[in-house]
């Protein structure tokens, strides 16, 4: 009998979550649903202190929590607006009248013009050898990292988005300086931003000028864009999707500290003793994000955040999320993100849609050179989200065996 009941409860999961799938949007035609939210934004000194990780389904008052789908949207704008008040800076709006596209041939070349200034972004399509338009389109951010081999023979297009059009912000060379870069042109009042939303915002016009043109202009499918990066621009391709619900598929590699992983789990680790510290609020690259970030928030003053980046992750849900690791290079803050990726799944778990998130924290290759056991993981959501294959197994859980010993109840206890 109690063979029968288990058989006949694991039908009934299956059977709501093939509804779920049915009924919740794999991807959007506009880049953000929750742009009315109007979250309640704390100074640190009226701030709630939270150790653990924050509560993603909570809304920003305090006063109750999502209970169903239908309210995530709001609750996914509030943690936007929250990001970019503490983090990252304003994504500004931008109206279709602001921006005009055209094809040069295989270019796509953007304009996009806010008070009489001009931005130009320009991107070669490489479209693919095999199947019919309009394509699946990835889209990378500062280059595609991921080998060739998980391309051939799939029709998916590739261009690189090129974010030195819009802010040169990196860890090489010599910056201008905060205020000195095209976009701040068009923005001269969000020079304190971080180049993190400056970089979202221009992912975002590359995507407004394909829907402008259409997929009669371009051959792209615009209900199959992904977006990919590595390193710096695994954290910029992880902003990117969070914030524009065009972006059907996110695939971030190897993102580190400031990415997928959490600010207080890495502040936590790096405060134990005999550890190789890795990359935290406090050491981070402050080109990327906002000066303030650091001047309020440093140290054990992380708690005072009204948000973590499980909830940056978690704004990618419904849509379609794989974040891939490397733990031989301790920077990258992998355990971290462990415990990120984790809190972030409870969001996908909770609207049945728990297959459309991953992880992949796999060992020894090099940094931002895939493991060959992780080609069919990304094979997978290459196929399942960018190309439609219902039959592809998307439940991707790898990590360490060390990782088990994590208390993930102690930082995720909502």
């Amino acid at each position: 009998m109690k063979r029968i009941f288990i058989l006949f409860l694991s039908s009934v999961v299956m059977t709501t979550m093939a509804q779920a799938q049915r009924v919740i949007p794999l991807v959007y035609k506009v880049e953000n649903t929750g742009a009315a939210a109007k979250p309640q934004l704390p100074t640190k000194e009226k701030a709630k202190k939270v150790e653990s990780l924050t509560n993603p389904f909570e809304w920003s008052s305090g006063k109750g929590k999502v209970k169903k789908f239908a309210d995530w949207s709001k609750r996914r704008g509030e943690i936007a607006k929250e990001i970019q008040n503490y983090e990252i800076g304003t994504k500004p709006t931008v109206s279709p009248g602001a921006v005009k596209a055209e094809m040069d041939g295989d270019t796509l070349k953007v304009t996009v013009t806010v008070n009489s200034e001009t931005l130009q972004l320009k991107s070669l399509i490489s479209y693919p050898e095999v199947g019919e338009p309009p394509y699946a389109l990835m889209i990378g951010t500062s280059g595609i990292s991921l080998p060739k081999e998980v391309f051939n023979g799939r029709p998916i297009a590739r261009m690189t988005f090129a974010e030195r059009q819009v802010n040169n912000y990196s860890q090489f060379g010599k910056p201008a300086g905060r205020g000195n870069y095209a976009f701040d042109r068009l923005y001269p009042e969000l020079k304190e931003n971080g180049a993190y939303s400056e970089w979202a915002w221009g992912l975002s016009r590359l995507i407004d000028g394909l829907q402008q043109l259409g997929p009669e202009v371009t051959k792209i499918n615009m209900e199959r864009i992904g977006v990919t990066g590595c390193s710096y621009a695994g954290k910029m391709a992880l902003f990117c999707g969070a914030f524009d619900e065009r972006v059907a598929l996110t695939i971030t590699q190897e993102p580190g500290g400031g990415g997928a992983a959490a600010w207080r789990y890495s502040h936590w680790h790096n405060g134990q003793p005999g550890v190789e510290a890795v990359e935290c609020l406090d050491n981070t690259d402050y080109h990327w994000f906002m000066e303030s970030l650091k001047e309020k928030y440093s140290g054990d003053e992380v708690s005072y955040l009204p948000y973590d980046h499980h909830e940056l992750v978690a704004m990618v849900c419904p849509r379609a999320l794989l974040m891939l690791g490397n733990p031989d290079y301790k920077w990258l803050a992998d355990p971290s993100a462990y415990v990120s990726m984790n809190a972030a799944l409870k969001v996908w778990q909770k609207f049945g849609i728990e297959d459309r998130v991953g992880y992949s924290i796999v060992p020894g290759h090099g940094h931002c050179r895939l493991h060959p056991d992780q080609y069919p993981e990304v094979e997978a959501y290459l196929d399942k989200f960018l190309l439609g294959k219902k039959d592809v197994n998307t439940r991707v859980r790898i990590a360490p065996a060390e990782y088990e010993k994590i208390d993930l109840n102690r930082w995720i206890n909502w």
